[in-house]
């Protein structure tokens, strides 16, 4: 319950690197059809502080307080935009959590690498999904008519985020849930356990891949939805 004792309403959705806020339809759906007003925030990829900038632009439209979810890097990003004074919660889907000070990049330090995760950089800094192994990495559980289409719809990210610092982690004053995909091939599951695990969150496994944002839209909905109703 929000400070005023009702349920709070807003849901603001955040997209990580390779994808856009398009994937994040069945979640859209399914809370929209439990009443929540739902906002999807894109993401440019561009650089950390133009990520933070897009989702702070989105919370500043909130009429109330907001939960704040985010998928893979866009954890990072609700890390740092969730200290938003209508953010009443996080909840981290598959997501990175740094803590303030924090890299992305040092949240993989002393955990296993990721085989079928491969990024492909370009002379401009940017990265992209190697397209032979994205299926493999990132959707396997995902038709490969669907595999197909987020493959060949990928949003580069400028590699360079994953070494810019957090400067607040929204996490330690505000309660934190987690989704994670127990079958992500971009991460090392003890990584994401890890993560989860530092920051208090409420952590829910679902059979998955990192797109479960897509496959396991229902699960997602329903932790979002227990967020709503227990933060404030």
């Amino acid at each position: 319950m929000s400070d005023n004792g009702q349920e709070i309403k807003n849901v603001v959705l955040v997209h990580g690197a390779f994808a856009d806020g398009s994937g994040w339809r069945g979640v859209y759906d399914r809370l929209r059809g439990r009443g929540y007003r739902v906002t999807i925030v894109q993401n440019p990829l561009t650089s950390f502080e133009d990520d933070v900038a897009a989702t702070t632009r989105v919370l500043d439209r909130q009429d109330g307080p907001t939960i704040l979810v985010g998928h893979s890097w866009g954890g990072t990003v609700i890390t740092e935009a969730g200290v938003h004074p209508k953010v009443a919660g996080l909840v981290y889907v598959s997501a990175l959590a740094p803590d303030a000070g924090e890299t992305t990049a040092q949240q993989y330090e002393g955990f296993a690498p990721t085989p079928d995760f491969v990024i492909d950089v370009g002379e401009d800094g940017f990265g992209y999904i190697n397209p032979d192994k994205f299926q493999a990495g990132f959707a396997a559980d995902v038709s490969d008519a669907d595999a197909a289409f987020l493959r060949d719809s990928q949003v580069p990210i400028n590699m360079s985020v994953f070494s810019a610092a957090v400067k607040n982690a929204a996490w330690r004053d505000k309660p934190s849930w987690a989704v994670i995909a127990t079958e992500d091939k971009a991460f090392d599951q003890a990584m994401l356990q890890h993560m989860a695990k530092r920051i208090g969150a409420e952590i829910t496994n679902v059979p998955g891949s990192h797109a479960l944002f897509i496959t396991q839209a229902g699960v997602v909905s329903d932790v979002i939805a227990t967020a709503a109703q227990k933060a404030g």
